[in-house]
């Protein structure tokens, strides 16, 4: 009976939203997890970004049910009393009750073993290619080849740091140490805090850093008015420079997505050597220098500069392809400003991400992502999954007229470019004020 219980009003849950003063709300309980959030393993930002609120539908994407056990030393002992759930919410959660009854949760198929066996052959035929030929175009496909190799270990890493695909946690943070900084030279903890922040706050023009580069694009013109950047916690500037590069930006698109990986080793530089809390520091310092060490090493045995030059560029302009891959999936999505909303979950996923269509066979190639608005609703699915849900969520969206956006690979680059065709018009108009230059804004997002 609610004498018997202690309550508080949704207006006095939003009081606690501070850093070491979160509380959170799930199913109905108030917990606080001030204490806790930075050993939180999803990262403190993400408590911090959803604190105030009811979080239930973010919290059942993310956790698995042995989590829910660990809940009760966080209970503060009150319960929300005015919280209404709505319709939408009400069926992703049942729908995702009946996933997890169906197994599909736990059914990760042979996608592991197969991504493993793939990457040793892949790396295998590289070196191979690249000691024992003397041919300009072995050397080339071997280039080729290596991009390929970066594009699946990511999607190892990316995988593995959803879900546990391997047979022990132990095994699973291998995979994740060796898939993304050994063998790509990105680090898993810049991926981990910067994608748990991006699937939490999609496509929040503030808080979500997939869709912060300026000063090189602009996907919403609300950019222009120099936006200050809650994730980064610094303004992105709209200055002189910012104003070129993106009114120019539909003809830099995909020359930067080819050389878009040097940003990604700047990235995991600038946050490892940084003084950000980092979860194992030095683990991650360690698997970046392995891969340091033997990708110049390889790069080395080519006869001579030309050669290498080709080599590096060749495996950069495959990569490129999981680039415009991630852009194509959120770039012309609806954006908004401020926090992310527990109340709007599933609306929230469905506004921002676009899928990309494709036949089975493609599957591989794309690692299961081009499922983008069925991956952000149900993270923790193994890839092997996403297609076989993709109509039950299709039907969802039909129900509750949210957008369900489904466009081909090219449907999708051509959306893209006009968006940022028409952003790049925009940002040429001379009427705007333009702030003090701040150049170094593309890679010092790190302070």
């Amino acid at each position: 009976m609610e004498g018997e219980r202690k309550y508080i009003t949704v207006e006095q849950l939003k009081l606690h939203k501070q850093p070491g003063d979160l509380w959170i709300s799930i199913k109905g309980k108030v917990y606080n997890v001030s204490d806790w959030a930075k050993d939180h393993p999803g990262g403190e930002a993400v408590l911090i970004n959803m604190a105030g609120q009811d979080v239930t539908d973010g919290f059942i994407a993310y956790h698995p049910a042995s989590a829910w056990q660990y809940l009760g030393k966080f209970f503060t002992g009150y319960y929300l009393k005015d919280f209404q759930i709505s319709e939408v919410s009400k069926d992703y959660r049942k729908l995702a009750s009946e996933f997890n009854q169906l197994g599909l949760f736990e059914n990760k198929g042979h996608g592991a073993l197969y991504s493993v066996i793939s990457l040793v052959v892949m790396l295998s035929l590289v070196v191979y290619g690249v000691l024992k030929s003397e041919s300009v175009l072995v050397h080339l496909g071997c280039g080729l080849l290596l991009g390929v190799l970066w594009v699946q270990a990511a999607y190892m890493g990316h995988d593995s740091g959803h879900y546990q695909v391997m047979s022990s946690r132990t095994y699973n943070r291998m995979a994740q140490f060796v898939a993304g900084n050994c063998l790509t030279g990105i680090s898993i903890a810049w991926w981990k805090w910067t994608h748990n922040a991006h699937h939490i706050a999609c496509n929040s023009l503030d808080y979500d850093p997939d869709l912060q580069h300026m000063p090189v694009f602009a996907v919403s013109t609300k950019f222009f008015h120099s936006i200050t950047s809650v994730f980064y916690g610094r303004e992105l500037t709209f200055d002189p420079v910012a104003r070129f590069l993106v009114s120019h930006q539909h003809f830099t698109y995909y020359p930067i997505m080819i050389v878009g990986r040097v940003n990604l080793f700047i990235q995991t530089f600038l946050l490892l050597f940084s003084k950000r809390s980092i979860p194992d520091r030095g683990l991650n310092i360690l698997g970046i220098l392995v891969f340091w060490t033997w990708f110049p090493l390889l790069v080395s045995c080519l006869p001579n500069w030309s050669e290498r030059v080709m080599f590096v560029l060749a495996s950069f302009a495959v990569t490129a392809l999981q680039h415009i891959q991630f852009t194509l999936n959120h770039f012309t999505g609806d954006t908004y400003l401020g926090p992310p909303t527990g109340n709007d979950w599933f609306e929230k996923q469905t506004a921002g991400t676009v899928d990309i269509s494709c036949s089975s066979w493609m599957d591989w190639f794309y690692g299961g992502l081009q499922f983008q608005l069925e991956h952000h609703l149900f993270p923790r699915l193994p890839r092997s999954q996403l297609r076989k849900i993709s109509p039950t969520v299709k039907d969802l969206c039909k129900k509750h007229n949210l957008p369900y956006k489904s466009l081909s690979f090219w449907d999708a680059n051509v959306t893209t470019i006009r968006l940022l065709r028409s952003a790049a018009r925009k940002a040429w108009d001379m009427d705007l004020p333009i702030p003090k230059n701040l150049a170094w804004e593309a890679v010092n997002t790190h302070g």
